[in-house]
Order: C-alpha cells, then structure tokens, then sequence
C-alpha cells in the first residue's frame, strides 16, 4: 500500500468516524443496554472496517458497511456466555446458600398434605388421590369414576378446599402445641 493510499484511507475513516460515531454508539447503547459495552462496538467496528481497508477491500457505501459490521458485533455479544463474577453478584446482593431447610420444610408440608387426604370425605378422598398421588387426567378421571369432567372438577375444587381447611387447622395446632411446650 503506498503512503498516498494510505493518506487517503485516513482521511475516509476520518470522516466516516466524524460522521457516524454519535449514531453507532446510540444504536450499540440501545441494544446492549450498556454505555462501555456499546463504545467498545463501536471501536471495534472501525478498527475492522480500517483492517479491511488496509488489506485492500472496497467499501461502496461507508455508513451502510459500518452499521452492518456493528449488527453483527452486537449479535456475536448477545451469543457470548455471559458469566458474572462472585464479586459481582456480592456486589449486587447475592449471598450464596447451602441452606436446605426450605426445601426440606416443603417436604414435610406435602407430606402432610398427601396424609390429610385420608382425612376427607369418601367422594373428595377418591378424586383427590386419583389426582394428586396417582397423577391422573381430569379427563382420565371423569372416565373412571364415570362423571363428566365439569363435575369433576368440581370435586376435585371442593376437596382442595377442604384439603386447605384440615391443612390449616392441624398447621395451627402444631404452632399452638410448640408454643405450648
């Protein structure tokens, strides 16, 4: 390349960087959503387009070149795996937990609730077994027990209510007798 090529490829990326920068890192901000990351695009966009001057490539239109080399950068940052950093999330509020009892507690809760169900009455116990520990359909259910599958349903609403009733009524009991204790 000679040094008056070279001049002029300048003078061309001058302009065009003079001329369509504002645009470019507006456009890099609005779909990245990050000033930094949106200016480093816009960076990288002209050191490619000058990469591609230097080794001899031909741009016809300047700003639509730019533009095309920026959507495409943007997509390859959108496709990288984002990692965060554990200072980074500290930083944020993220405190890492070993902590099981939640899930252990909603154990407990939905053994409960399986063993109330033989607390129900015969019509509510039958349906809810069928649907909750057995893991039946509505419509597989209707079929077994020979009703439609709106009455079904309606059973099986009727005895969740009376599930959540025993559930909260034996819940307080416990709470009263460890208070108790």
């Amino acid at each position: 390349m000679t040094p008056e090529e070279t001049k002029k490829q300048k003078g061309v990326m001058t302009v065009a960087h003079h001329d369509y920068e504002k645009g470019m890192n507006s456009r890099a901000f609005f779909k990245v959503h990050n000033h930094e990351t949106g200016e480093d695009l816009v960076q990288d966009t002209f050191m490619k387009t000058w990469k591609y001057l230097v080794k001899g490539g031909k741009i016809d239109v300047m700003k639509a070149f730019l533009y095309h080399i920026l959507n495409n950068l943007i997509v390859d940052e959108y496709r990288k795996n984002k990692t965060s950093s554990l200072d980074t999330l500290l930083e944020k509020g993220f405190e890492p937990s070993d902590d099981k009892s939640d899930k252990f507690l909603n154990f407990l809760d939905g053994k409960k609730a399986v063993l109330l169900i033989k607390e129900l009455p015969e019509k509510y116990r039958k349906i809810m077994h069928m649907k909750y520990i057995q893991m039946l359909s509505i419509e597989e259910i209707s079929v077994l027990i020979m009703q439609s599958k709106n009455a079904t349903t309606v059973q099986l609403h009727r005895g969740l209510e009376k599930l959540k009733l025993l559930y909260n009524h034996t819940h307080n009991q416990i709470v009263v007798f460890v208070f108790n204790f």
